[in-house]
């Protein structure tokens, strides 16, 4: 098969910012202003040569792309059943995903004079990148993060804070992940002047998701390419990425959204229970709502209120997703499975010690449904993950909460 035009991308979102019924923009009208002016400073620059010049360079020597595509030659034998082939997005500088919209943020940041660039973190690995995006391009950086994320994550921090960032501890209601967006959110207000807000992953207001998107689709076409040119023209029969905010997931759907044969797979976090507040599995048990600016897929209760969500990983502890990856569910364009956080930590053992990778307990989300969708298909199917990042950070977690590996 042949690479084919991208017709998906061009088409959504719409003038609007939407994507079928989710996305817009739900921000309070002081903010708009500011949310246009980044908007048309992103469409204005995007093409040019000079922009896009700069994204290679960075990209090239600060991050050190492009990523390699590897084959779990050691896994893929043990199971017996598909071929499973991760990208490694872990091998990006600061060990994610993360650095590819943060590069792009802190240049349009650059472009639109702004001198300081606020997010919020759950894991860390977003404020790590963007951090030390900021010190690479001489800007300073406001990184807000939960109180338990902060404990959880003690190693980011530091990482953050060596890179020149001021770290804000959000203290407030669960401590997590979407305190610390509010946090965020209200300090940019503040600050919308002199400070751009780089969102953490393909949520928010219109134009967010689409410029997080498409600065992480450099994953996807990457992956295609790769994996066109590794099996004579064919693509994979199955796409896998783990699910909350959905940055990294949309960065490898991008390269495949267009091919109705590659089945595409979100695989959330069941956490410890399908119990209300015992995880964050969204697109399993949420509904229609509104969450840090956009129309989505929220685990609300009956009032409206958002629920109290958990897993392992504390990058998918967040009681909502991106509108883009709502809307693909809506279509049926994608497939979702649940992981539970005991499958989780298997899979953090095995990977290490099968594999000589150390991922994330984000992405182990997707290996382990990765693991059970090729026990039960034929040797000749093919699996493409995406290995959104690198598990140093949850070493410590892991072995103080679970010991040293499933006997």
């Amino acid at each position: 098969m042949q690479d084919n035009n991208r017709d998906y991308l061009s088409n959504f979102p719409d003038a609007n910012g939407y994507f079928g019924q989710f996305g817009g923009n739900h921000y309070p009208q002081a903010a708009w202003p500011a949310l246009k002016e980044l908007e048309a400073t992103y469409r204005a620059v995007r093409e040019t040569p000079e922009f896009l010049h700069d994204l290679e360079e960075a990209r090239i020597g600060f991050q050190g792309r492009p990523t390699p595509l590897h084959f779990l030659r050691n896994t893929t034998s043990e199971i017996g059943g598909a071929q499973i082939y991760v990208k490694r997005e872990d091998l990006n500088h600061t060990g994610a995903h993360k650095i590819n919209h943060c590069v792009g943020f802190a240049l349009l940041a650059r472009k639109m004079g702004k001198r300081k660039l606020i997010a919020e973190t759950g894991a860390g690995q977003h404020g790590v990148a963007l951090a030390a995006a900021s010190a690479y391009f001489g800007l300073e950086c406001e990184i807000h993060m939960g109180k338990i994320d902060t404990e959880k994550q003690s190693v980011n921090v530091e990482r953050m804070r060596l890179h020149g960032a001021k770290v804000v501890v959000a203290t407030t209601g669960q401590s997590a992940l979407k305190e610390a967006s509010d946090s965020a959110f209200t300090a940019y207000v503040e600050q919308r002047e002199h400070a751009l807000y780089a969102i953490g992953s393909a949520i928010g207001p219109h134009p967010f998701p689409m410029i997080v998107r498409d600065f992480q689709a450099v994953v996807g076409r990457e992956a295609r390419h790769q994996f066109l040119a590794l099996h004579d023209g064919t693509l994979p029969d199955h796409v896998v990425a783990c699910v909350a905010g959905g940055s990294n997931a949309m960065g490898i759907y991008s390269g495949f959204i267009d091919d109705p044969e590659v089945n595409l797979h979100a695989v959330e976090p069941l956490g410890d229970s399908d119990r209300a507040g015992r995880h964050a599995a969204t697109l399993s048990f949420g509904t229609p709502g509104t969450l840090h600016g956009a129309r989505s897929v929220v685990l609300q209760q009956d009032d409206g209120a958002t629920m109290q969500v958990r897993s392992v990983a504390s990058g998918l502890v967040y009681p909502g997703v991106g509108p883009e990856i709502a809307a693909l569910q809506d279509s049926g364009r994608l497939n979702v499975a649940v992981v539970s956080d005991d499958e989780v930590v298997r899979t953090f053992f095995r990977m290490s010690r099968s594999e000589g990778i150390i991922p994330a307990l984000e992405s182990c989300h997707a290996l382990a449904f990765a693991l059970k969708l090729a026990a039960r298909l034929p040797t000749s199917r093919k699996i493409l993950l995406n290995l959104s990042g690198r598990g140093d950070k949850d070493i410590d977690y892991v072995i103080n909460n679970f010991g040293t590996g499933f006997e």
